[in-house]
Parts: C-alpha cells; sequence; structure tokens
C-alpha cells in the first residue's frame, strides 16, 4: 500500500486549509507586514480633476473593496493543482464549461493576470498576499507557452493540464497582465526573496514585445501565435489597449519601443472613433490596423458573429483607457473615454440598470443582450472618473455596484468588478 510522508501531506495541506479559509481576508483589515512598501488601502492622488464616487467617506469605498475581494477570493482563488513542495495558486474560470466536446477549462491566463494584478494591491489587508501571489507565479510558470516559455499557455483543464499539452500557444493580454503584476510585487515586496519578480517581469515584457507586438505597426497581435500568421497578423483587440501598463514596461526596461506601443493604439482609437463610431466612441472586440488602414472587423473574424460590435472584450476599454488617464493624465484617453460615456449616459437616461451588455457600433443594443451585466457596468463606472461634470451618473455606477451582490457565476463578471472597484476607491497604482 502506497502511503504519503507525514511532512508532505502537511506541506499540501496546510497550504490548502488557509486558502480555504479565506486566508486571513475576514477579520478586519488585515494587519500590514513590515515587507509592505505600499499597503491597502493607498488613497492614490489621481491626476488633477478626474472624480471619486462621493459615498459616505472613504473608509466606506474600501470597506466596499475589502469585502468584495474577502468573497472573490474564496470562491475563485484554487490551489488544488499544488504539487509536492511546490503551491500553485489560480483563478478559478468555472462554473461553466468551455465547450462540451473538449474537458471543462479550470484557468485562463487572462484570469491568472488578472489575480496577479489584485493581489499585490490588496496586501496589507491580506496578510497571505505575497505567499498567494508566489502561487499564482508557480501557475503560470507551469504552463508555458510552446512559442516562447516565457509567455503563458492561454487554457487549463481538468486535471491540472493544458488544453492541447506542449502544443498551446498563448493570448496577449493575459501575459500584459501577468507582466504588470510581476512589477506591482517587485514595488510592493522587493525581488530578494523565493521569485526575482523583477527579473521576471523583464523577462515577459522582452517576449511580449517579441512575440505579440506586431514588428511592423506596433498594435498589440492577439497572441504569440499570430506573430506568424498572415490572416491574423494585422489584427488587433482592443481590450489589449491598455497604456499604463505599457509605460510601465517602458519605463522598467528602458526600452522606447514601449511609447510607441501606446502611440499606436491611441492612433487606433481615434481613427476608429472618427470612422466607425462617430455618434457613440464606441470600439469593437476586433480591429485590423494594417498601418495605412484601421478599421473594425465585419461578422465572423475570431470568436463570433459580432466580433465588429461592443462585446464582451471592447467592454474592458473603458476601465483600460481610463485607468491610464487617471494614473498618467494623458487627455486622449479622457477624450475617448468620454465619449463613450456621455452617449451610454444619454443612452440609458442615467440610470446604470438600463446599460446592455453589448451594442452595435451605431449604438443598437445587441439583440437579446442583458442588463445589469458588471463586466459592462464596471468598466463603464471608471470610465465616469474621468469627467468632473458627471459626478451623479458616477455615483449611480458606484451605488449598483457596491450593492451588487457576490455570487459564484463565471469568474469574468466579479473579476472585473473587484479590478474596478480597486480604481474606483483609490486604490489603483503603477510600480
Amino acid at each position: 500500500m502506497f502511503t504519503v510522508p507525514l511532512r508532505l501531506l502537511l506541506a499540501l495541506l496546510i497550504p490548502l486549509l488557509l486558502l480555504s479559509c479565506g486566508g486571513g481576508g475576514g477579520g478586519g483589515d488585515g494587519a500590514p507586514t513590515s515587507a509592505e512598501r505600499r499597503p491597502f488601502p493607498q488613497h492614490t492622488p489621481y491626476v488633477t480633476g478626474s472624480i471619486l464616487p462621493t459615498a459616505p467617506s472613504r473608509d466606506t469605498l474600501d470597506r466596499v473593496v475589502r469585502d468584495f475581494y474577502d468573497r472573490w477570493k474564496r470562491l475563485y482563488l484554487r490551489d488544488d493543482c499544488s504539487v509536492a513542495g511546490e503551491r500553485r495558486v489560480y483563478v478559478w474560470f468555472a462554473p461553466q464549461e468551455w465547450d462540451d466536446r473538449q474537458p471543462p477549462t479550470i484557468a485562463v491566463s487572462e484570469g491568472q493576470g488578472y489575480g496577479m494584478m489584485i493581489v499585490p494591491l490588496m496586501a496589507g489587508h491580506d496578510p497571505d498576499a505575497r505567499a498567494i501571489f508566489d502561487g499564482l507565479y508557480r501557475f503560470y510558470k507551469a504552463h508555458p507557452s510552446a512559442l516562447d516559455p516565457r509567455l503563458m499557455a492561454w487554457r487549463q483543464v481538468e486535471g491540472c493540464g493544458d488544453e492541447t499539452p506542449g502544443a498551446t500557444d498563448a493570448a496577449t493580454d493575459g501575459d500584459l497582465d501577468i507582466a504588470f503584476g510581476l512589477l506591482l510585487a517587485d514595488a510592493q515586496w522587493g525581488s530578494d526573496g523565493e521569485v526575482d519578480y523583477r527579473g521576471e517581469a523583464t523577462a515577459i515584457i522582452d517576449a511580449i514585445m517579441a512575440r505579440e507586438i506586431n514588428r511592423e505597426t506596433f498594435a498589440p497581435l492577439l497572441g504569440d501565435w499570430a506573430a506568424d500568421d498572415g490572416d491574423y497578423f494585422y489584427g488587433t483587440r482592443s481590450s489589449d489597449f491598455i497604456p499604463d501598463h505599457f509605460r510601465a514596461f517602458g519605463a522598467a526596461t528602458g526600452d522606447p519601443r514601449w511609447g510607441r506601443v501606446a502611440e499606436t493604439v491611441y492612433g487606433i482609437v481615434a481613427t476608429l472613433q472618427r470612422n466607425d463610431s462617430p455618434v457613440t466612441g464606441l470600439l469593437p472586440d476586433f480591429i485590423v490596423h494594417t498601418g495605412a488602414a484601421t478599421a473594425g472587423v465585419k461578422g465572423l473574424y475570431l470568436e463570433t458573429a459580432l466580433d465588429g460590435a461592443y462585446g464582451y472584450n471592447a467592454c474592458r476599454v473603458p476601465w483600460r483607457l481610463a485607468t491610464d488617464y487617471l494614473v498618467s493624465g494623458d487627455a486622449r484617453a479622457q477624450g475617448a473615454v468620454g465619449r463613450m460615456g456621455d452617449w451610454v449616459r444619454q443612452a440609458t437616461g442615467g440610470d446604470p440598470s438600463r446599460i446592455r451588455s453589448g451594442y452595435y457600433l451605431d449604438g443598437r443594443p445587441i439583440p437579446d443582450s442583458e442588463t445589469l451585466s458588471e463586466d459592462f457596468l464596471a468598466p463603464l463606472a471608471v470610465g465616469a472618473m474621468v469627467d468632473p461634470t458627471g459626478q451623479v451618473w458616477l455615483d449611480a455606477l458606484w451605488g449598483t455596484l457596491a450593492t451588487f451582490p457576490v455570487a459564484e457565476r463565471h469568474y469574468y463578471e466579479n473579476t472585473l468588478h473587484l479590478l474596478a472597484l480597486i480604481v474606483l476607491s483609490g486604490n489603483w497604482w503603477t510600480p
């Protein structure tokens, strides 16, 4: 009969018990440790002219974030893919399956990137943040892209393996957030522990530039696989337009090309709003940008027949661009997000419950789209922070999000909700 040595059993069980119990996320604010340089809450001074929700107090904003994080952590952080002597943590993708013809998905690199940003930002509230982050890092490293091992394989399935063992490629958005998370970890804890966060961040940033940024146009590619794919070489995803990341990557590496990436995405946004969505300012999920020409795709391009609409990818744009404005003051972000926000506010009569989960670029709602969908509400709430005349609208959006129940459902909605709350409460910062 096979028996497990006691020391090995304890090494595996103790971290599991800590994580399943919330890991210290529940009892009060969580005492900051001496190793934390920027413990939550930070109350980051955003650019002059931006606004925060007018909740009863800053403490109220912080409490909403802490409470949501605690519930999110209990629902979505798992370490059942750990191996002997190595705790691996991932952001649980379920409860829904990806495709009935394939094994159930347990994680995607997109979610891993979200988790690796959230946890350093919540350090100080969560005393286990560094241990959890290191577990998230180990899971990322255990699932490399077959095209470049510095990048992450985009999907993991039941049994803790990759979608196609040995042949899985990467998705750009997940890698961008993983790299930014490593920079946050370095800024929070330094890089003299078990993991050299700074060195690992530099490695993945260099890989992203080599494999996931178009070498001709400097637009983000769809993934490392697209660098050599003639059909998708000029394709880009609007939700990968993350200028605050690009600024941080340039500062960390000294590589001036990251400045070109930021300039490229802002140029694409301006062209699309001028030509494709002059009334709404909405961006499509997928775009073809050759340098000489830029346009949203028509019909099925990569995922669905709605690839050219403001859908479940583009819904993140107001959060991504507004966040850059809040920390950098880039007026292009304020202008682009302000156009979207003005249109949505008018289209809904200032009622957040009327926001639909998807629109054509001319403003028509996608048929059968839902209302009160966090993945659309939350980014638009962050977008409202750029408009100093929109306090009533921002407060209405915050009020909806702050009282939205946290239930076990697909991780995407709840995770975007949490990321938005961190920004809305004034607790987003850059490394």
